[in-house]
């Protein structure tokens, strides 16, 4: 067998025929199978690559993504009329590398073939980089150990290796560009540039010229020829950010770009080729922007072959902690300090609720930094509006992880009930039932483990 072997699994033998002759071309060994079930002999062979139709008489082609030894030894490629559809995304979300066009394009599945290799040695090293930091909480420029955010991350390592179009979803705030940002950097394309686009911050006027470029003279002040993002980013990635916020007219050729890889400058009449790689990204639910007329259907079908969620904050637990001592460690670098949080503001931060997410988090520690010289305590972060907190029999309520140690339950109460108390210590003693001495030796400790010894009875 060749160094570079394709299978094609496809129930027409007129096909498969043609896609092997242009598969030799490109001097590849080839191998057929016209069901599932033959093609699940010729994997045994591990194929380089497999062309994979879905519809085959005896099941459906997405059985065969299912297996994971032979997601791991071959790299799989749709083969399709349609490219929206959902049987599609769901083989990318269950590892195919690409899809291709029917009927097929010799130059696109060139490309195909010349990315099987380069693809393969991509999957290897994202594979490296999740196990070396999920320990670690972090991912790329993405910091946060949570299963939602452990999530996010597989769903990146799956879909950053390929061509495929990325749409982000989430609130404001919640690290949509920094997840595009990871899509990039563990992309074939990690060396070329990295464009972010905020559709929503350019003027109506300007958005096209700024996207298409434009020739010298097209319209009144254009004295020079200006290339445009999509131009500036070929070869790399370009993030729309905001892209429910592109006037409509303008996301018809927005559409046609990404379905011809080629623009035309304003003014211009001849196409310039141009490679780039879309995500795109919204913190409105698409669905809901195309109801409302303000994204095309057909855009976001070529838009969104591959889907991200974006948790809020409120949802990711223990992140909030990590993140708050990743941002203040940022300043400490950068200021040459060494500020750090009290046991009782990890717990208040824990109970805010986070409406802005990881930027409202951001800017909170850093402004919680300049006011303070050492410690940082619950005073000098957001206050904690009680309406926000569960209530029951008019108490505030303390939820604790079972399998939790009594020592931390009993710290976390403790630190709880100072932060709904304002601090007053004596009255923390009398509702906790122990004496104001014993409240202070604990807090002693708690002080101790996080490098201060900062109470001492009054």
């Amino acid at each position: 067998m060749a160094d570079l072997t394709a299978l094609i699994v496809d129930d027409d033998e007129n096909f498969r025929a043609s896609v092997v002759e242009l598969i030799r071309r490109e001097g590849f060994a080839t191998l057929e199978a016209g069901s599932l079930e033959q093609a699940r002999v010729e994997l045994g062979r591990s194929p380089t690559v497999v062309l994979l139709d879905l519809g085959l008489p005896d099941g459906d082609g997405l059985e065969l993504l299912g297996h994971d030894d032979w997601v791991q030894t071959s790299e799989f490629v749709v083969m399709t009329g349609k490219s929206g559809t959902e049987s599609v995304i769901s083989a990318l979300r269950a590892g195919a590398l690409d899809y291709l066009p029917k009927p097929v394009d010799r130059s696109r599945l060139q490309t195909i073939l010349t990315n099987v290799a380069r693809t393969r040695g991509l999957k290897r090293e994202v594979t490296e980089l999740r196990s070396e930091l999920r320990g670690l909480g972090r991912f790329g420029p993405m910091v946060g150990g949570s299963k939602s955010m452990q999530q996010v991350y597989d769903l990146i390592s799956r879909v950053a290796p390929t061509e495929s179009t990325v749409f982000i979803t989430g609130e404001s705030g919640t690290g949509k560009e920094l997840a595009a940002q990871s899509v990039h950097r563990v992309s074939g394309r990690k060396d070329q540039p990295f464009l972010a686009v905020n559709c929503g911050a350019i003027s109506p006027t300007l958005i096209e010229s700024e996207l298409f470029g434009h020739e010298k003279g097209s319209f009144t002040g254009a004295d020079r020829r200006h290339r445009g993002y999509f131009e500036e980013a070929s070869g790399g990635t370009l993030f729309l950010d905001e892209i429910t916020e592109m006037p409509i007219e303008l996301q018809v050729k927005l559409l046609r770009v990404l379905e011809t890889g080629t623009i035309t400058r304003l003014g211009a009449t001849s196409p310039i080729e141009v490679n780039v790689r879309v995500v795109a990204a919204s913190n409105r639910d698409p669905r809901e922007a195309v109801q409302e007329n303000d994204l095309r259907e057909d855009l976001l079908y070529r838009l969104n072959v591959f889907p991200v969620h974006m948790p809020p904050l409120r949802e990711r637990g223990g992140d909030i902690e990590i993140l708050a001592q990743h941002f203040l460690d940022e300043v400490n670098a950068r200021e040459g300090t060494s500020k750090r949080f009290s046991g009782t503001a990890k717990v208040h931060l824990r109970q805010l609720p986070w409406p802005g997410n990881v930027r409202e988090l951001k800017n909170a520690v850093e402004r919680a930094a300049i006011l303070v010289d050492d410690i940082l305590e619950p005073d000098v972060l957001p206050a904690l509006d009680r309406t926000q907190l569960a209530h029951t029999d008019a108490s505030s309520t303390l939820q604790v992880r079972i399998g939790s140690s009594i020592e931390d339950a009993e710290r976390r109460l403790i630190q709880a009930t100072l932060i709904e108390l304002e601090g007053d210590k004596k009255r923390a003693s009398e509702v906790l039932g122990i004496s104001l001495k014993t409240l202070y030796n604990r807090l002693n400790v708690y002080e101790a483990a996080s490098g201060s010894t900062k109470n001492a009875p009054a």
